[in-house]
């Protein structure tokens, strides 16, 4: 079975004014798609077909480096889309809340370390926050489509929260402001989700 393009459950224009409506289309349409695309054609007539992309990120180093990009590429966005909601953002919830208050010792702190991963990447890449093998919380970065699921990953565990620092993610609205996005992020994140894949990830 062939990868496919999942469906936004909100409009391209539903997060504005943090996420513009544009870049929004573009980001979804365009480069989550090339990565599918890449992806499908990549592992076209082996075993990968067989399996779920989680699996191909667990195992990426048996794979050529284009797996390894655009099949990062593909799960990241996938999970990309779901960590943002319109009317979201605020303080966490829920146990994953209990959880970030335990282990930063505010939302602040949080938010503060969380910054610092985004904007100490260089160039392309993504920020996490992650449950490790002991099942705490862990912020890091990856560089480019890595992610903590891949085996190359010297950041390792299960992605509960990521942002994308690739340029094409905010520079239409944003240009080289960074910070500025990264900072616009915290009014979409969908908390919800968060602390349904964080439930997942302890148990």
């Amino acid at each position: 079975m062939a990868f496919t393009l999942p469906k936004l459950e909100y409009a391209y224009n539903a997060l504005e004014p943090y996420i513009d409506a544009r870049t929004m289309e573009i980001h979804h349409t365009k480069h989550h798609q090339a990565y599918i695309d890449n992806l499908n054609k990549a592992i076209a007539g082996t075993d990968a077909e067989k399996l779920s992309i989680e699996e191909i990120c667990r195992n990426v180093s048996q794979y050529p480096v284009a797996v390894r990009n655009n099949g990062g590429g593909h799960y990241n966005h996938t999970m990309f889309w779901q960590w943002m909601a319109p009317n979201a953002g605020g303080e966490p919830i829920g146990e994953i809340g209990q959880a970030i208050i335990k282990t930063f010792q505010s939302f602040d702190n949080f938010k503060t370390q969380f910054s610092q991963a985004a904007m100490g990447r260089f160039g392309s890449g993504w920020a996490w926050l992650i449950v490790d093998a002991n099942k705490n919380l862990v912020i890091g970065s990856t560089p480019n489509q890595d992610n903590p699921l891949m085996d190359v990953s010297e950041l390792k565990g299960t992605p509960v929260l990521g942002i994308d620092v690739w340029e094409h993610a905010y520079y239409l609205h944003y240009q080289n402001r960074r910070a500025d996005y990264v900072n616009a992020f915290y009014n979409v994140i969908n908390w919800k989700k968060v602390n349904e894949l964080y439930l997942n990830a302890i148990k």
